[in-house]
């Protein structure tokens, strides 16, 4: 059984190549909570511990019920960790996700 996705990232906020904020829904036990703000050090923390995030959007009116996208991945490159949706990024990149 594919393992259930902690967390979904709806947007992001970008400065210098890097993230500084997503707008993301977490896991609450069967369901997820409203959107909650990450900062990149949290994010990071959480994809660390192997938590399983995506990228996507919620369907409107259906409350737990996501279109999703791609899996987010933790890249460690010559001393630097990126976040991105591909394995060959450079920097922070999340794919198909909009600014905020």
């Amino acid at each position: 059984m594919a393992k259930k996705i902690d967390g979904l990232i709806e947007a992001a906020r970008f400065k210098n190549g890097q993230i500084t904020f997503v707008r993301a829904y977490e896991r609450r036990g069967f369901t997820f909570s409203d959107w909650v703000m990450l900062d990149r050090k949290t994010l990071l923390e959480r994809l660390r511990k192997g938590k399983k995030f995506v990228t996507g959007s919620r369907q409107d009116f259906l409350a737990s019920t996501f279109n999703t996208s791609k899996p987010v991945i933790l890249i460690k490159e010559n001393g630097h960790e990126y976040i991105a949706t591909h394995e060959n990024a450079k920097r922070d990149e999340l794919e198909n996700v909009p600014f905020f």
